[in-house]
């Protein structure tokens, strides 16, 4: 188990990261989102060692990270950017993390370089973004650590090869318990993986929360009525955000799903309907709701 309490970092007058109290339950895949310059590059750097907290603890099992060797043989980092030793082949990146990694898979590394057609032997530096990606997460998933810590894995990869990495995550999961926290922009790529998020923002955790409870706790609605409707006649309903078009209205609104929609029917629409909400909605909606005008982003 990760956790995480009232961590600080700073870099000069920056502060990366601020007072963040986290718990990442071991065996879960943990998605850590967030608007850029949120902390998520530097929270996953103090995860791994790289970076001392500047306050706060932070620790994994009981223990804290920084110059913990024992502990850092247990985890894996996966950069944004990726790093291989000069002019260096995967066979010879795989030697080289055999070194620090005693239970490092050697059958499974070639196995999988097989299967995500590799040649072991070709200098990295020839493969494109993506194909470093691929690298980096094979030996991360063969050194056989209980944590894997990611950031912006799924970038740079091709939706077959996106697939098939979800697809290692899961197995390894279900088979030993490993811990995936995958840090990430795209909030569709995690959607589908991810048994609970994290939602960093200027720094400091705006929520945490397992991701099937958080689409329970906030929905997005479409109905139509006859004649126009105020703000008036939502009362009683937590409207995060509404759109009216016409006729129609969409409304996004935080509590539970049937007293809305008792609240709605009251209202005597023509129609409406419940509509799925994505992770990148709630994002959205999260984030305008804690002051973060994503709009500034767009136009």
């Amino acid at each position: 188990m990760i956790q995480a309490n009232q961590v600080c970092k700073s870099f000069g007058n920056i502060q990366a990261v601020n007072q963040v109290d986290l718990t990442i339950r071991s065996g879960e895949v943990f998605g850590l989102i967030g608007s850029n310059g949120a902390g998520k590059s530097t929270f996953l750097r103090m995860l791994c060692g790289v970076y001392r907290p500047d306050s706060g603890k932070l620790t994994i099992d009981e223990e804290e990270v920084y110059e913990n060797v024992t502990l850092k043989k247990r985890c894996f980092y996966i950069s944004d950017d990726q790093y291989f030793l000069n002019n260096s082949t995967p066979e010879e990146m795989k030697n080289y993390y055999r070194m620090f990694y005693e239970n490092f898979d050697q059958e499974r590394f070639h196995k999988l370089m097989k299967g995500f057609d590799l040649n072991p032997q070709r200098k990295i530096r020839t493969f494109s973004k993506g194909m470093k990606k691929q690298v980096s997460v094979i030996c991360g998933i063969c050194t056989g650590v209980d944590y894997l810590f990611c950031d912006e894995t799924f970038d740079g990869l091709d939706p077959v090869a996106r697939q098939a990495v979800k697809s290692l995550f899961a197995e390894d999961v279900a088979e030993r318990k490993l811990t995936p926290i995958i840090a990430s922009h795209n909030l569709r790529e995690l959607e589908d993986i991810c048994d609970h998020v994290g939602l960093l923002h200027k720094g400091g955790i705006l929520l945490s929360q397992d991701l099937e409870e958080l689409k329970l706790g906030i929905h997005k609605m479409q109905c139509a009525f006859t004649t126009p409707k105020t703000a008036t006649d939502f009362q009683g309903i937590e409207i995060v955000h509404i759109q009216q078009r016409g006729s129609l209205y969409t409304i996004t609104a935080k509590g539970n799903e049937e007293e809305i929609r008792k609240h709605i029917q009251n209202m005597d629409p023509i129609f409406y309907e419940i509509l799925p909400l994505t992770l990148e909605e709630i994002f959205i909606n999260e984030t305008e709701v804690a002051g973060y005008d994503i709009k500034k982003l767009i136009f």
